[in-house]
């Protein structure tokens, strides 16, 4: 029944993953305690993926209902600019000593950097649920225009922050783990809760399985994907604001660069078919590891980055084909003539 289990590819790939990272790199789950703060390889591969897992998060739903959200990283770049913009940092003297203060309430900051985020999410959702657009269209406008006006916003420069409390959502620490685990962790229960002790992630199977009976039910199908569309905004705002903070800077022209795609990576390891209905939370988040992973070995073997992005090809190819019923039966077909 274990082997069996959805769950039992993606977690045995990452098992594979952290034992080959155990035999070929020294000291690779040794954990340090300096100032109250936890160091190691493993803590770094957590912190570097929690915008990763957001970003996951919210392309599990959207793939859910048969749709896909290739804006995330136009989204992210979005919201890292207007945060940095508002909030970036200005030199006062206090009490004899320079100190930079933000320009903008950071609380106003963030939530009108989200606020950006929402309108991007509302925008896909009014496209695919309202106008009936194909969802890699409407969100490829987004994705282009987002990145665009992110870059006309800061006139193609690098927008660097001053203001040291901002830098807590990225690099903090809480309890002595990176206080963006804590972000992801209440993102993850929330999104469960909404998904396992309410009627919502029933209705968004049911609408990735067969939309017309959907509506035909009496679900309300459009209200249903306008939800994820903006849910997924949502996450890939808060994932922007964490790798703003972390680089203390908004590069609108890097910034979430091809997230999109190690977001629909990460889901397709995860379980989730890309034909809808049936989707898991746990397995998204299971894949975004596996791909972090997957980049941190790469880098510590000082193997070129190039090939990661040639590994992370062959995972898409190996996944598609895994879920190709064509595939399948050829397969079962190849078996049966070899016994």
């Amino acid at each position: 029944m274990f082997v069996h289990h959805p769950l039992f590819r993606p977690v045995a790939a990452l098992a594979l993953l952290l034992l080959l990272d155990l035999l070929l790199i020294p000291g690779f789950f040794h954990l340090e305690l300096k100032d109250g703060h936890l160091y190691g390889s493993v803590i770094d591969i957590l912190n570097r993926a929690a915008p990763l897992i957001l970003a996951a998060l919210g392309m599990t739903l959207v793939i859910a209902t048969r749709g896909i959200d290739i804006s995330v990283g136009a989204v992210v770049a979005i919201s890292a600019t207007v945060a940095a913009m508002l909030i970036g940092g200005t030199m006062v003297m206090q009490d004899g000593v320079p100190t930079y203060v933000a320009n903008t309430p950071m609380v106003w900051a963030l939530c009108a950097a989200m606020g950006a985020a929402l309108l991007c999410g509302a925008w896909n959702g009014i496209l695919v649920a309202g106008l009936g657009l194909q969802p890699i269209v409407a969100t490829l406008i987004l994705m282009v225009a987002g990145r665009g006006l992110a870059q006309l916003f800061t006139d193609g420069q690098i927008i660097t922050v001053y203001y040291q409390p901002y830098f807590f959502l990225g690099s903090g620490y809480l309890f002595g783990l990176p206080f963006s685990l804590y972000l992801v962790a209440g993102v993850f229960a929330l999104t469960a809760l909404l998904m396992r002790k309410t009627a919502l992630g029933l209705f968004i199977q049911t609408v990735g399985i067969n939309p017309v009976a959907a509506r035909l039910a009496g679900l309300r199908t459009a209200v249903l994907i306008f939800f994820v569309y903006v849910f997924c905004s949502a996450c890939a705002g808060l994932a922007g604001l964490i790798i703003s903070a972390n680089i203390k800077s908004a590069d609108a022209n890097n910034a979430g660069l091809l997230l999109e795609l190690d977001a629909i990576l990460a889901v397709t390891l995860g379980g989730t078919s890309l034909a809808g209905g049936k989707f898991s939370l746990v397995g998204s988040v299971v894949g975004a590891l596996i791909i972090q992973t997957l980049t941190y070995t790469i880098y510590s073997l000082g193997l070129p980055p190039e090939i990661n992005m040639v590994v992370k090809s062959v995972v898409v190819f190996l996944v598609c084909l895994s879920q190709s019923p064509e595939f399948k039966t050829m397969w079962r077909a190849m078996q049966g003539g070899a016994a």
